[in-house]
């Protein structure tokens, strides 16, 4: 039942959904409305295009694994659906004004926000927002709405549109992916404001609680859990860097590299800001808020998983406090990380290639703040080539640099190297939405020498086997996309997948009960997968109504295998990715052109 806001006539009506089955209010719903009311072959940054923001059946109920919204749009990076999620209090912020979902169409002529409260939209003007951080929008929002209102802001970076601007929810956590925020700027919607405290409604509330407190008691038991749930938490730095050839170092190009050092937490000054406590229901904390103390706005530092991977090694950076400085100002700029980082290393390994004179070089920590500023304002020429990322920029400076960009669908990959986890590759590749970090659980985990052996049993509920982690062969296509399968069930209905199975406390069997407990009627494993059937296959059929994506990966992750440490010599080997991306489609019954090798 999402309210549909025309920005440009300013009205606002509902749409009422409810006979239909299947999309839990989320994604799968937002698929269905772009399909309907949009022509094929629109310019994301058209007044027509349509932006989905939702928390669904589930996301904001105070539970734990049930706090995120989805942010749903034609993504101006990768020309398909683009679909970024926010952690923390925004969903249930949604739910206690009134609103499970909005459908966005339209450009307003002026600088605007949309205000939820109550149960009713209404559009008010923004123009003296324009150019405001996403710091600063919030609390002039929360000046006028009250200090509890719950704000989806976007910054300069959204304004500008620059392809992958994120969209930042309650300060400090972002939508990150595929350029959402570009289109809240492409519409003139500075901000979503939520106003309101009423509680999302739940069918059996002793059945929640009673799950809520199993969940709370199996923290300290589960690895990853734990890890979340204490410091630094899901950042997870480390004294020690992970083993040669797991994470990006300098884009891609050194797998073999031992260098690189991060300070642990221990003794870390104070830079924490404090744990924030900003999934309702939920005792893991897993985004925690971290900055240098004379950071610029500290209050955005909340810093997920992927921003060190992305910021630090990648661009050749050890330098602790420069990564969380630049965490920090990506929010409040409301720049994607993971596109960021992966467009800045593109350029540097051109300039150390003398393919971009004057370009960024690795390794230059000092000049990352002054970089990100130019890219979230298109400031000069360089500022401007790489906001629109990095596969554009190298069709821009020509074939000789295109083989440094690397992406999937044109967006930036996150920094987790596929050479020597091919399933996560295959997750790059095939998943239709483009490259996501968080839409397929690591081929380490699942590994039988050193995986997480309490994981199994999930993983083979939904009929994936423990394997090598570097095997890539028909039976690796059918695991992933089986995993694939599951996760996608959980976007779907707004599920956490860090709280969730097959690695997580929320196995499969407590997942369905807290499903059925929150909404009335009974829940299962069927249904779920169901649900991530449906959300892929939307996904898949708006890629293929724009015109087909390429399921391939850069040529580096085929050609160049890991140099040194436990996983030297791995790489993607061509027959065999072949091999399992064609078991990959056939388990999801995909065919057609937009099976595309």
């Amino acid at each position: 039942m999402p309210f549909i806001v025309d920005l440009t006539s300013g009205t606002v009506e509902r749409e009422f959904r409810s006979a239909e089955k299947g999309h839990y209010g989320g994604s799968i719903l937002g698929l269905r409305l772009m399909a309907e009311r949009t022509p094929a072959g629109l310019d994301p940054y058209d007044a027509r295009a349509l932006l989905y923001i939702a928390a669904g059946a589930l996301g904001g109920t105070a539970a734990p694994g049930l706090a995120k919204a989805v942010f749903l749009a034609k993504s101006p990076l990768t020309g398909v659906a683009g679909e970024a999620h926010a952690l923390g209090p925004f969903a249930a912020g949604m739910r206690g004004a009134g609103a499970r979902a909005l459908a966005v169409v339209g450009r307003a002529e002026r600088l605007s926000y949309l205000l939820v409260q109550d149960g009713d939209v209404t559009v008010h003007d923004a123009e003296d927002l324009r150019g405001y951080g996403v710091a600063a929008a919030t609390d002039a929002l929360r000046a006028r709405h009250g200090a509890h209102a719950h704000v989806a802001a976007i910054g300069p970076a959204g304004e500008r549109l620059v392809r992958y601007a994120s969209v930042v929810t309650d300060l400090a956590f972002p939508a990150a992916r595929y350029g959402i925020g570009a289109v809240f700027g492409a519409k003139n919607l500075k901000a979503v404001v939520c106003v309101g405290d009423a509680p999302a409604p739940v069918a059996d509330p002793a059945a929640v609680e009673a799950l809520a407190a199993h969940y709370r008691g199996s923290l300290a038991a589960n690895p990853l859990a734990a890890l979340q749930h204490g410091e630094p938490g899901f950042a997870g730095w480390t004294g020690e860097p992970p083993a040669p050839g797991y994470a990006s170092v300098r884009n891609f190009s050194v797998p073999g590299e031992h260098g690189l050092r991060v300070p642990a937490v221990a003794g870390y000054d104070g830079r924490a800001v404090a744990t924030t406590g900003g999934c309702p229901g939920c005792p893991n904390d897993c985004l925690k808020v971290y900055a240098p103390r004379d950071a610029d706005e500290r209050r955005t530092g909340g810093l997920g998983q992927e921003a060190f991977l992305s910021l630090g090694w990648n661009l050749g950076i050890d330098d602790l406090d420069a990564v969380l400085t630049a965490n920090a100002l990506c929010n409040d700029l409301g720049l994607d990380p993971v596109s960021l980082g992966g467009t800045l290393a593109f350029a540097m390994e051109c300039a150390e290639r003398g393919l971009l004179p004057g370009g960024p070089a690795f390794g230059d920590a000092g000049s990352l703040p002054r970089l990100i500023r130019s890219v979230a304002r298109r400031g000069g020429t360089l500022g401007d080539l790489l906001a629109e990322g990095s596969a554009r920029a190298a069709r821009w400076l020509g074939p000789a640099t295109v083989p440094y960009a690397m992406t999937v669908k044109g967006a930036e990959l996150p920094c987790f190297d596929p050479r020597v986890q091919p399933g996560v590759g295959l997750g790059y590749a095939l998943a239709p939405g483009g490259p996501r970090y968080d839409a397929l659980e690591h081929d380490l985990d699942f590994d039988p020498e050193v995986g997480l052996a309490y994981s199994f049993p999930e993983a083979r509920r939904v009929g994936a086997e423990p394997a090598p982690a570097g095997e890539l062969d028909k039976e690796r296509g059918v695991r992933s996309a089986r995993l694939l399968r599951l996760w996608s069930g959980l976007d779907a209905l707004n599920l956490c997948v860090f709280a969730s199975s097959p690695t997580r406390p929320l196995t499969i069997d407590r997942l369905t009960a807290l499903v059925t407990a929150v909404l009335g009627a009974e829940f299962t494993l069927d249904d779920l997968l169901e649900a991530g059937q449906r959300r892929l296959d939307g996904l898949r059929a708006y890629a293929e109504r724009e015109g087909g994506v390429r399921d391939t990966l850069p040529d580096r992750l085929h050609d160049e295998p890991v140099t040194a440490g436990p996983h030297a010599g791995a790489v993607l080997d061509r027959a065999g990715f072949a091999e399992a991306r064609a078991a990959f489609y056939a388990e999801l019954g995909w065919t057609g052109p937009g099976a595309l090798a």
